[in-house]
């Protein structure tokens, strides 16, 4: 059987080291910008207070009455202009702060934390919508929406998810188990569907797949979550190798697997824990076929590795004069 396996593929955190390299100058400029908007919008509507009461015609949008009103308790109140004014402030600081967000929990909390990057995305990602439904519900209720006033749309969308919307919602909860049960993580490299690449995002809909050609493969949560993904790195990056080799019939096949040995235990990639192996395991059509099998720390440098055992052993059946005939192939 031949086994999938990934060849160059472009990273989205060095899979042979346990963090990703954090962009300060990204988590900088983020922080900056979120603190420069909170201190701003103190800072407008402390004076906005103060002055209200020096300059009353500052208060004029308080009397612009919009064709709406709501109920507070037993009393009908007029929505205005200024209420309308407040909640678009409300989402314009909700989006400044789902866009820089990250930025600032890294600066602040998650790295005095022992979490690694995916789960600083996670946590990141959840912040997020944490943030989008509190601010939603902050500009609704100031403009007088609330809870008894959408109950018929709540109906609507109800009816919405179980006819015509089921697969965004079901794609929407299987994002949200990605994000607590993590079985895939951004960094992660992983073959769904015979297509093998890095998680370089996890979205509310789909997750993203960069393979080794650079194209991204955008895939619904639901895949991951029903479907059968297998993780090359979920809670271990050691890899195995497994090289197949034919030699002609006559060959010295004791020697050959020593050949084999030494290219493994002489090349500074492939691990000493578990040891390498060969085996002689068939006698073929037309060839004696050896099996080396050998583990590495990390998938970086898999082609690598691949290449230079292949010259090694190559090399040694060469100089011994041992003939390697067709078919010689990897898993």
């Amino acid at each position: 059987t031949t086994e999938i396996y990934p060849l160059s593929l472009p990273v989205a955190r060095p899979i042979s080291e346990p963090e990703e390299k954090i962009d300060l100058a990204t988590l900088s400029a983020q922080t900056r910008t979120l603190m420069n908007v909170g201190i701003l919008s103190a800072l407008f509507v402390g004076l906005w207070r103060i002055w209200l009461d020096v300059f009353p015609s500052m208060g004029i949008l308080n009397h612009v009455e919009l064709p709406w009103t709501t109920t507070v308790g037993d009393h009908i109140v007029p929505i205005t202009l200024a209420n309308l004014l407040v909640a678009t402030f409300i989402v314009v600081i909700t989006w400044i702060s789902v866009r820089n967000i990250p930025g600032l929990l890294e600066m602040t909390v998650l790295e005095r934390l022992r979490i690694d990057a995916a789960g600083r995305f996670a946590i990141s990602t959840l912040a997020r919508y944490a943030i989008v439904i509190v601010g939603l519900v902050s500009a609704s209720s100031t403009i007088g929406i609330g809870w008894a006033k959408v109950q018929w749309l709540a109906t609507a969308l109800t009816f919405g998810l179980a006819f015509g919307l089921q697969e965004i919602f079901a794609n929407f909860i299987a994002g949200l188990i990605i994000l607590f049960e993590r079985p895939v993580r951004v960094g992660d490299m992983v073959t769904i569907d015979n297509v093998t690449g890095v998680v370089s995002r996890i979205r509310i809909r789909a997750t993203t797949i960069t393979d080794s050609d650079r194209k991204e493969f955008i895939v619904p949560n639901k895949e991951f979550i029903t479907g059968r993904t297998l993780n090359w790195t979920l809670s271990d990056t050691i890899n195995r190798i497994v090289i197949h080799v034919g030699l002609a019939y006559g060959s010295d096949t004791e020697l050959a697997r020593e050949i084999l040995l030494k290219a493994a235990h002489e090349h500074p990639a492939v691990l000493r824990d578990p040891p390498p192996s060969a085996s002689f395991e068939e006698f073929g059509d037309s060839s004696l076929k050896l099996v080396l099998r050998c583990f590495l720390p990390n998938l970086s440098e898999r082609t690598r590795v691949i290449h230079e055992l292949h010259t090694a052993i190559n090399r040694e059946l060469t100089v011994h004069g041992i003939e390697i005939t067709p078919p010689a192939g990897t898993e």
